[in-house]
């Protein structure tokens, strides 16, 4: 089905709005760049479109998505957590969450619309960066997408999906909160040729082999996206971990080039009991600050 999975083309108009290109794509969405219809000078926004490859196909030749008969069970699920995820972000607005200004259903599909920010993500930022970062520029990077995950937590979602590629840095090095993986567990088994669910290396140990998941799996996540920026690489995986944990503590690895304070911190989110790391985004937040303290006294 790979073959007739077509992206909308610049020009095509969806809802209200006009596609001028393709963002990026993945294994569940297109995003693309776009334009209020009616306005040709009206600021340009992102649109989602959710298209799971492995269950529908569109044809090169139309809008529309074909969703074959043995697939539409688990599309639909998909399609429905999807719709709820675009309605409760829509209701959440913070500093460091990407910004859902609309939703709709067009196409036999849904789409988000979100403001669209200049910038490039955390993991580009690695993949580029000349040294590892100073600590100082980590503890605020990290301080403000938590301050967004908090906010997510609050609203009763868990993001489950952190990792440098999802955490987008705009040009005046903000850092905001994009491609929620909620759907995606929904989808979870549904059908060969979908992506992975979860992302090794950031997924907690609860991701691979099931179990209550909660804000202290998204807590792993963090302390593994911390654990990469001083890495300079991904960490090793959870589902690897739980064979065999080879991964070397923060405290051990960088003991002398940061804070013996920072370190623990994040040695303590990548525990692999759940109940071992903080429970909470507050938790975490308030673990930082105290070690923070420490460090300076």
């Amino acid at each position: 089905m790979r073959d007739a999975n077509h992206a909308l083309t610049g020009g095509t108009r969806v809802g209200d709005y006009r596609i001028l290109r393709l963002l990026a794509s993945g294994g569940f969405s297109f995003v693309y760049l776009a334009r209020d219809a009616k306005d040709r000078d009206a600021v340009p926004i992102a649109i989602k479109e959710y298209f799971p490859a492995g269950l529908a196909v569109r044809p090169a030749s139309t809008s529309t998505l074909f969703v074959p008969q043995a697939c539409r069970g688990a599309f639909y699920r998909g399609l429905s957590c999807f719709f709820d995820e675009g309605k409760a972000l829509a209701r959440l607005q913070h500093a460091n969450v990407m910004r859902v200004l609309n939703f709709f259903r067009a196409n036999d599909t849904a789409y988000l619309v979100m403001r669209y920010e200049e910038g490039a993500t955390l993991q580009h930022h690695l993949q580029e960066a000349a040294a590892p970062p100073a600590e100082t520029w980590l503890r605020e990077l990290f301080a403000s997408v938590l301050k967004g995950l908090r906010a997510v937590h609050s609203h009763g979602l868990l993001h489950l999906d952190v990792k440098p590629g999802n955490v987008y840095l705009r040009s005046d090095g903000a850092p905001l909160l994009i491609d929620f993986g909620a759907t995606r567990r929904a989808l979870s088994g549904a059908a060969a040729g979908l992506s992975l669910i979860h992302t090794p290396g950031f997924a907690s140990p609860e991701h691979h082999r099931g179990g209550e998941l909660g804000p202290w799996s998204d807590i792993y996540s963090v302390g593994a996206c911390m654990y990469a920026c001083l890495l300079g690489d991904t960490p090793l995986s959870a589902e690897e971990r739980l064979r065999e944990d080879r991964l070397p503590s923060a405290a051990r690895r960088w003991a002398g080039k940061y804070s013996a304070a920072l370190l623990a911190a994040i040695d303590r989110c990548l525990r692999m009991e759940p109940r071992e790391r903080p429970q909470s985004i507050l938790a975490l937040q308030k673990l930082l600050a105290e070690h923070s303290l420490a460090a300076a006294q």
